[in-house]
């Protein structure tokens, strides 16, 4: 199966590394300052996406509250419950105060506290057994969190080590490569080993990804319960500082594994998501052992006791040069060569290496617990204004977090030339006689739509089960 990885073709996670630019400027003056400008845009909508202004117009006018809160309630707005006012809301200010323990029994309170504070952002908690801002007048033992999503982060950083177009807070769509595959393992596990339904990928606003479980029988797990699923997701372990962060019993005799990592990797000599990536995304595009400090990491990964094959590798890629003419893949293949005269020692590592590449890297400690708060989607990431919008789990793959995510400020353009558009039309008024309100529903004129109706359709599937159960309630009361 590690063999498959390097005949893998994923046409999803595109090309291979793009050719050098070419820096010798053959255009007029002019062509130049537009260039120039198109380099000073993004760290312009930047700054305009993070102006106090321009943050109070979206809460006022672009942030779907209905849609939020129907997410969080499990129900309509017309039949607000426990669910919601019983929910924490923390606000970061704009002075990085920190305000927790808020709880509003509607979408429109929690709006008008929004607009007030114009936060640099909020996140979402735990529902409790009481309501989050009566919490000074409970005693600790009746004030707990009982519901909660089961989430999932994962963040960009920790591929520093492996990426090799980016490092700390940047980002990419190459290195967002990594992230499409963590998504798609993620959801086949949730889905398929836990039974999960309701799963909503939101893009973080920076460098990462949250997941958000809402089935009920996930939102109900306690500390635990989290605590094992993390246990059982979390394949990649260790500091950066540890070479090897992949152990499942290579070294063993008779060694398996367990039917979701064979998914991942492949069966039946078809290659599976991770391999697709290993030859795609490490190998060929991010070019992972190039470099002596790459390769040196891949052979203090392979079998230990062969010590005779690794310093042959090491001294055949040492000929080359200080940086290796060998690209990974051509090294790779050398890797492969050993591997097919003793497979059955080989093929564990081999696959171990794949796995410590390309495995979802979570950060377990989000998810273990029922009171951790995370960012709600739809807010602003305050250092890059792009807003955290929900994605489509069958198109992350094509997501580019520089390019197809909006910004406060472009939407707010957006949506002037919408209302400029009226009015030019003649269309500002209604048929009564009365003036269209552009403002509300404002998102439906913006490039934030798609993403608001595709959360949407994630709310309608959770309200649907929600009826079901109460239909069921009440034909159990009636039969009694």
């Amino acid at each position: 199966m590690a063999a498959a990885a390097v005949a893998a073709v994923a046409p999803p996670y595109g090309p291979a590394r793009p050719d050098p630019i070419n820096m010798e400027w053959e255009g007029d003056d002019e062509q130049m300052d537009a260039v120039m400008a198109a380099f000073d845009e993004r760290a312009m909508d930047q700054r305009e996406s993070t102006d106090t202004m321009a943050m109070l117009a979206f809460y006022r006018f672009l942030l779907p509250w209905k849609s939020l809160f129907t997410w969080l309630n499990h129900d309509l707005v017309q039949r607000p419950g426990k669910l919601f006012d019983h929910r924490e809301f923390a606000f970061t200010l704009q002075n990085d105060a920190y305000l927790r323990y808020n709880s509003f029994g509607t979408w429109q309170e929690l709006q008008k506290e929004v607009v007030r504070l114009n936060p640099a952002r909020f996140e979402i908690g735990p529902v409790y057994s009481g309501k989050p801002k009566d919490k000074k007048n409970a005693s600790k033992n009746s004030f707990r969190p009982q519901f909660r999503e089961l989430v999932f982060d994962i963040d960009m950083t920790d591929y520093d080590e492996i990426r090799t177009c980016c490092t700390g807070k940047g980002i990419c769509k190459r290195c967002w490569a990594f992230i499409a595959v963590a998504v798609q393992v993620l959801e086949d596990a949730l889905r398929n080993d836990f039974g999960f339904k309701h799963l909503l990928w939101v893009y973080s606003g920076r460098r990462g990804i949250h997941c958000w479980v809402s089935d009920r029988s996930a939102c109900s797990l306690a500390d635990d319960a989290r605590k094992a699923i993390v246990g059982w997701l979390e394949v990649v372990r260790g500091s950066a500082n540890q070479n090897k962060k992949v152990d499942t019993g290579a070294g063993m005799p008779g060694r398996s594994l367990h039917p979701s990592l064979r998914r991942a990797l492949g069966q039946d000599g078809a290659p599976g998501p991770l391999s697709i990536a290993f030859a795609e995304v490490v190998l060929r595009d991010q070019d992972c052992f190039r470099d002596k400090q790459g390769w040196e990491r891949l052979l203090a990964l392979l079998p230990p006791k062969e010590t005779e094959a690794i310093q042959k590798l090491r001294t055949k890629w040492e000929s080359a040069g200080p940086k290796g003419s060998k690209s990974s893949l051509e090294k790779w293949q050398d890797v492969m060569a050993h591997a097919k005269k003793k497979e059955e020692v080989w093929k564990p590592y081999c696959e171990d290496i794949i796995l410590q590449y390309t495995y979802p890297r979570i950060d377990a400690e989000v998810s273990k617990h029922l009171n951790h708060l995370l960012k709600s989607p739809f807010v602003v990431h305050p250092a890059t204004g792009r807003v955290c919008v929900p994605l489509d789990v069958s198109s992350v793959h094509v997501f580019d977090p520089e390019k197809d995510c909006p910004t406060v400020a472009q939407l707010l353009r957006e949506q002037d030339a919408y209302i400029r558009q009226l009015k030019r039309d003649g269309k500002h008024h209604k048929q009564d006689g009365g003036i269209v309100d552009p403002n509300v529903h404002a998102w439906d004129h913006t490039s934030l739509r798609p993403f608001v109706e595709l959360f949407d359709k994630h709310n309608a599937a959770i309200v649907k089960e929600t009826d079901a159960l109460r239909r069921a309630k009440l034909a159990q009361s009636v039969d009694f």
